[in-house]
C-alpha cells in the first residue's frame, strides 16, 4: 500500500508498505482523508522531537471501516464512516489514576510517537475509533484538531458571563473560538493573519484583532470596560503569545496554554501573584471533546471550504508541505486524499 514517511528533514517521500493485518480487537480502517498539523509541521522541519525517526506522519482522520477482528462489538460495521482517537494511555499513571488519560505521561500520538495514518490502511484498536454518523471523511478529518479546541474551553470552564480572548485562529484555535461561542462567552480572536481572522469572524467571534497591526491592548481595553479578557487561550506556542496571554488577561482571570514554544519564556512574574492568576495546561482531548465536535458539525454545518487551505494527493503532499513552510501563516488546514 501507498504511504507517506519524512524520511530527514525536509523530505517527505511516498513508500511502499504492506497493507496491516486486522488483529482480534482491531478495526481495518480503509483511508480516505488525513489532515496534516502544526505537528506534522515541526516533525517535517526536524524539529519535533518527541517524533520518531523515519515516522509516518498524520493523526487527524476520515476513514472508513472495511475489516473487523472477531473481538471488536457490533455497534461497529463494515462501511462505517469513522475517525479516530489517536492517543494512548497507560492506564497507571497519576493522569490516568485521574481519568484524564489524554494527559498520560506515557502517550504516544499517531504520527508521532507511532507511525501515523498517511497511508492507504491503517489498523487500530476497536476502543479509539469515533463513528461519525453522515459526516463525510473529508470533513471527519477536521474534527481531531477541533477537539483540541474544544479541550481547552473546557478546561478554561468558560461560561456565557466570560469574555474569552483566543490567541492564534488555526484550527485548534477555530476549535476554541466555537465551544466558547456555544458556552455562550464573548469572543475576541487574534491571529497575524487577516484571512484567518475573516473566518472566525464568520464563524461568529464578536470582535478579531489582528496583533501585527493594532494595539492589543488598547484594543482590548476598549473591548472590555479596561478590565481585560477574563480567560486567555494560547493556541500559538511563541515566546512573544505567551507574555500576551500573561500581560493581557484580566485581574483573577485564567490563562489556558495550549500550544508549545521552541524557546524558553521570560515572565513579569509578578503578574503570576498580583492578579492572582489561573495558569493551565491544555493537552489533546478527551472522548467527550470529540463528540462534542460531532454534534456542533451535524447541527451547525459550518462553511467547511474556508476550513482547509487545500486538498492534495500523496504524490503532491511534499510540494503542499514545502508552501506551508515557507509561508506558515497563510495555511489554514491542508488534507491528504487517499481515496
Amino acid at each position: 500500500m501507498k504511504a507517506l514517511q519524512i524520511t530527514e528533514p525536509r523530505v517527505m517521500k511516498v513508500v511502499d508498505m504492506e497493507r496491516p493485518q486486522c488483529n482480534a480487537g482491531d478495526v481495518l480502517l480503509k483511508i480516505h482523508y488525513v489532515g496534516f498539523c502544526g505537528s506534522d509541521l515541526n516533525t517535517y522541519r526536524g524539529l519535533n522531537l518527541m517524533a520518531k525517526p523515519h515516522v509516518i506522519p498524520g493523526h487527524e482522520i476520515g476513514a472508513e471501516i472495511v475489516a473487523m477482528g472477531n473481538e471488536v462489538p457490533s455497534n461497529l460495521h463494515k462501511g462505517m464512516i469513522v475517525t479516530v482517537n489517536p492517543y494512548t494511555h497507560c492506564g497507571v499513571c497519576s493522569a490516568c489514576r485521574s481519568r484524564r488519560y489524554n494527559a498520560c505521561e506515557h502517550n504516544e500520538t499517531l504520527g508521532v510517537q507511532r507511525d501515523g495514518a498517511m497511508r492507504e490502511y491503517l489498523a487500530v484498536p476497536w476502543q479509539k475509533i469515533i463513528p461519525v454518523g453522515d459526516i463525510t471523511p473529508a470533513h471527519a478529518a477536521l474534527i481531531e484538531p477541533m477537539s483540541v479546541g474544544f479541550h481547552a474551553v473546557s478546561r478554561a470552564q468558560a461560561v456565557d458571563t466570560d469574555v474569552v480572548m483566543i490567541i492564534g485562529c488555526g484550527m485548534v484555535g477555530v476549535g476554541a473560538v466555537i465551544r466558547s461561542l456555544l458556552r455562550g462567552s464573548k469572543v475576541i480572536a487574534c491571529d497575524v493573519d487577516d484571512e484567518k481572522l475573516e473566518i472566525v469572524k464568520r464563524l461568529g467571534a464578536d470582535f478579531t484583532i489582528n496583533t501585527a497591526k493594532e494595539n492589543v491592548h488598547e484594543r482590548l481595553m476598549e473591548l472590555t470596560d479596561s478590565m481585560g479578557p477574563n480567560i486567555v487561550i494560547e493556541a500559538v506556542g511563541s515566546p512573544a503569545t505567551y507574555q500576551m496571554a500573561v500581560n493581557e488577561v484580566a485581574f483573577c482571570g485564567r490563562v489556558i496554554c495550549i500550544g508549545y514554544s521552541k524557546q524558553d519564556v521570560e515572565f513579569t512574574t509578578k503578574y503570576f501573584v498580583q492578579k492572582e492568576l489561573d495558569i493551565r495546561g491544555s493537552r489533546n482531548a478527551l472522548p467527550e471533546d470529540f463528540d462534542g465536535v460531532i454534534r456542533y458539525l451535524k447541527k451547525y454545518n459550518p462553511p467547511y471550504e474556508t476550513l482547509t487551505s487545500g486538498i492534495v494527493t500523496p504524490e503532491h503532499a511534499e510540494e503542499a508541505m514545502k508552501q506551508w513552510d515557507a509561508n506558515p501563516a497563510k495555511v489554514f488546514r491542508i488534507l491528504v486524499n487517499f481515496e
